[in-house]
């Protein structure tokens, strides 16, 4: 068996609300600038390979009066990360040690993702990471899922992909991934044993 992991909300505690509840003071703001303006369609567009200065300058000709927030927003990426989930490196080492292959399947900007792995040096034990900005594809669309099985020698009903979200797990499973729906990373390790044991 080989496994496939997502990043964020299986190994980073990412949310942009980290940050910018620092500088927004008016929580109804806050969730209107999140919500409305740097929103998740927004920022996964970033995640399939737009530019930031395109989505910037695009936003901003919109949002005028938010400009300093939206320029903030990208600059800070590395902020929006709370921490990491140390069972889910934990689990990640105990598989290497018994000598299983894993994987990375992220909707990640190609921008913010550089350095990412001097900064986290943990990623440089995966056997292999594809971040979505890069290829320029995003889960759930299946090609970015074909990529990672041409990439990785992938076989999908011997392969565990594990993701925080929803729609990305019901993608692989129509691709034939065994899958985790991971809620809660704490019990990451329980999960996958399941599947080995």
């Amino acid at each position: 068996m080989k496994f496939l992991f997502d990043l964020g909300g299986v190994f980073f505690d990412w949310n942009p609300k980290f940050f910018f509840e620092k500088v927004f003071n008016d929580p109804e703001e806050l969730d209107f600038f999140l919500n409305e303006i740097c929103n998740n369609e927004w920022n996964i567009k970033q995640d399939a390979g737009r530019t930031i200065k395109i989505a910037e300058e695009e936003l901003i000709s919109e949002f005028p009066s938010y400009s300093k927030q939206i320029n903030m927003y990208y600059l800070n990426h590395r902020n929006m990360i709370k921490g990491i989930y140390q069972e889910s490196i934990n689990t990640l080492r105990y598989l290497k040690k018994n000598k299983f292959q894993c994987f990375v399947l992220s909707n990640w900007s190609a921008e913010t993702f550089q350095g990412m792995t001097e900064e986290y040096p943990f990623l440089k034990e995966f056997d292999g990471i594809i971040v979505s900005g890069e290829v320029k594809f995003i889960k759930p669309d299946p090609k970015i899922y074909h990529i990672a099985i041409n990439n990785f020698n992938l076989i999908p009903n011997e392969t565990l992909f594990i993701d925080d979200n929803l729609e990305n797990i019901k993608a692989a499973q129509t691709l034939g991934f065994k899958t985790i729906h991971l809620k809660d990373p704490s019990i990451i390790r329980k999960k996958i044993e399941i599947f080995i044991n």
